[in-house]
């Protein structure tokens, strides 16, 4: 294989981030037709890869092992990782990382040109181009700004999720198992987020569930394997709870739905991608860095706190109802 048409991009964690870099990876597909794109990531994100429609190859880190004591494993695990970034020749790595470990494996792959995001003065001398990162901006800007900054033409943005066949299929038989009917207009809720301080309170999202379904509207709430108990008050109330669904097939169960309610989390992200339409509780600070994007009125804020419990249940109630008219949600709109 020539290795001019090799290209490596590269984004571990968090799943917003990752997420973040769709219109950048549009952009470098735009740029080079004819290359093949990998893209290294961590692998608990790997499955959003799946999604990435310009995406040739993944190659995956397991950080999970590098945390482990286990020597054997640890040497196993570097050397297979730094061969592959090895084998294809690369000719371009793009880091939207910015880490100095990230900086390092770009090195190693022996690309001529590395690029990247440089957070600190000390970082950055092994990139062929650097780029000093901008906090005020919104993160999937700032990857197209990087690859402003590094010569590269950005055409019309696009931020598109392509959700595997498979992952809807089993997303329509969790509906199914639920007793819900994916044809009608459904409220998908994911109340927690990785951080306390970006959780709105789950009593107000049960007061928000029950007053969409004495309305008409089905009622689905998510999350991840870890909240089930702490779910447990919406499956009393008899809500439907999905929590534990594996990552694209809750992407699948957002997709099927007609709005979807939560924090600055990375399934509202990824629904975002798919053309969902998200009503975002985010704080002050967290609005101006990751609101939905090209969406910033879909999000509801403090304006001044970066603690979302203290937005008013009458601004997602009114959001919501705002957010489900423009969907075509059957609901008796009166608050």
């Amino acid at each position: 294989m020539d290795h001019r048409q090799n290209i490596l991009l590269v984004r571990l964690k968090s799943m917003g981030d990752v997420l973040f870099t769709l219109p950048a990876v549009h952009a470098v597909r735009e740029n080079f037709p004819e290359a093949r794109l990998h893209f290294l990531v961590s692998r608990q994100n790997a499955p959003l890869l799946r999604g990435f429609s310009e995406i040739d190859e993944v190659i995956v880190l397991d950080q999970a092992v590098f945390l482990s004591k286990n020597f054997k494993a640890i040497c196993r695990g570097a050397v297979d990782l730094l061969r592959r970034l090895r084998q294809p020749r690369f000719a371009r790595v793009i880091d939207f990382q910015g880490f100095g470990e990230t900086e390092l494996l770009a090195w190693w792959t022996g690309a001529p040109e590395r690029w990247g995001s440089v957070y600190r003065r000390h970082r950055g001398w092994l990139y062929s181009r650097g780029a000093w990162r901008n906090d005020g901006m919104h993160l999937a800007d700032w990857n197209l700004s990087l690859l402003r900054q590094c010569g590269l033409p950005i055409g019309p943005i696009q931020n598109k999720f392509v959700l595997p066949a498979d992952a809807l299929d089993e997303a329509r038989k969790v509906f199914a198992a639920c007793q819900l009917n994916w044809t009608e207009p459904t409220l998908f809720i994911q109340p927690f987020t990785s951080s306390p301080h970006k959780n709105w309170p789950l009593e107000d999202y049960l007061a928000l569930a029950a007053h969409w379904r004495s309305r008409g509207i089905q009622i689905l709430f998510g999350g991840g394997p870890s909240e089930r108990p702490a779910l447990e008050p919406a499956r009393a109330a008899g809500f439907a709870v999905a929590a534990g669904s594996p990552l694209l097939v809750s992407a699948g169960l957002a997709k099927l739905s007609t709005l979807i309610v939560g924090g600055d989390t990375g399934l509202l992200h990824l629904a975002v991608a798919m053309g969902r339409r998200v009503v975002m509780l985010m704080g002050a600070r967290a609005w101006r860095l990751t609101h939905p994007l090209h969406h910033p009125d879909w999000a509801v804020t403090t304006h001044a706190s970066d603690y979302v419990s203290e937005i008013k249940a009458d601004a997602v109630l009114s959001a919501c109802g705002r957010a489900l008219a423009e969907a075509g949600g059957r609901a008796h709109l009166s608050f």
